[in-house]
């Protein structure tokens, strides 16, 4: 899974840096597994605009991912590696012996013909899902539960992963990709290896326009606009603003916005590294 600079045949094409999609093995996704998708164009169920900067866009379906993987002691075989266009990771298709079909989320260097399996007692592999109880130290994760059945909510995005560091009782403990270090039951299940896409992060979109497609759309600067318009507003020449904040007028920077006494601080060893002001 690689990126490719383009030749500048055109204005757009001299700063877009493209996936080379080498890695997937169909464009026709599986239609069983295919959901409606409604746009909402960033307004809310009486029609007034709640979200801005959304709207427009290339039509999508929903794939309906498997983020259980409670298909226990039934073996499944990687028949694809698709395209997904709701989220950044490549998804596979997996037909289990019983001749069920379910998306999962596709680890890195998963391969077409690959057998995986989901449960207790199966072979700390990529793509096998099974307890972090049963995980080796030191194993890199993904799709990570919270809570035992609800589902992986951590480590979905390309590229990301997390790390089994230790075990004590029945807590497993973490380094997430944000570097906080955090205690899960280990008994709730994880993916072994990585998420797919791992060079989305590299990729440029090269023009406006390819944002357009994807539903964004164009944003102005608080400076740039009337006082009446937002907080950082207005002024002679080219004001700076003030304190970066939002339309409604609150900070954008320096602002705890975390709960305080969240049930999950207990399970948090160290937080997440921040970046120092030089």
């Amino acid at each position: 899974m690689a990126v490719k600079k383009l030749k500048p045949t055109t204005p757009s094409q001299r700063f877009r840096i493209a996936p080379t999609f080498t890695e997937i093995t169909t464009d026709k996704p599986e239609k069983s597994l295919l959901a409606p998708l409604k746009r909402t164009g960033g307004r809310n169920s009486a029609g007034r605009m709640t979200v801005r900067q959304r709207g427009g866009g290339h039509k999508r379906r929903y794939r309906i991912i498997d983020f259980k993987r409670d298909k226990h002691g039934v073996a499944g075989v990687v028949k694809t590696v698709e395209y997904d266009p709701n989220r950044t990771a490549r998804i596979s298709l997996v037909e289990y012996d019983d001749g069920e079909k379910r998306y999962i989320i596709a680890p890195e260097g998963i391969q077409v013909g690959q057998k995986i399996h989901a449960g207790s007692g199966v072979a700390p592999e990529v793509g096998n899902s099974l307890p972090m109880a049963e995980i080796p130290l030191g194993t890199i994760i993904h799709n990570i539960e919270l809570r035992p059945g609800k589902g992986a909510s951590l480590a979905r995005s390309a590229g990301s992963y997390a790390q089994l560091v230790a075990r004590e009782d029945k807590y497993a403990s973490l380094k997430l990709p944000s570097g906080e270090l955090r205690m899960v039951l280990a008994k709730c299940y994880a993916t072994i290896g990585s998420v797919s896409n791992a060079d989305h992060m590299n990729e440029q979109v090269g023009k406006a326009g390819r944002n357009r497609w994807k539903g964004k759309r164009p944003r102005v600067r608080g400076v740039a606009m009337n006082p009446v318009d937002h907080p950082m507003g207005g002024g002679e020449g080219r004001a700076s603003g003030g304190h970066p904040r939002s339309r409604t007028g609150l900070y954008a920077k320096g602002q705890k916005t975390r709960k305080k006494n969240k049930y999950s601080d207990r399970l948090i060893v160290s937080r997440r590294k921040t970046k120092k002001k030089k």
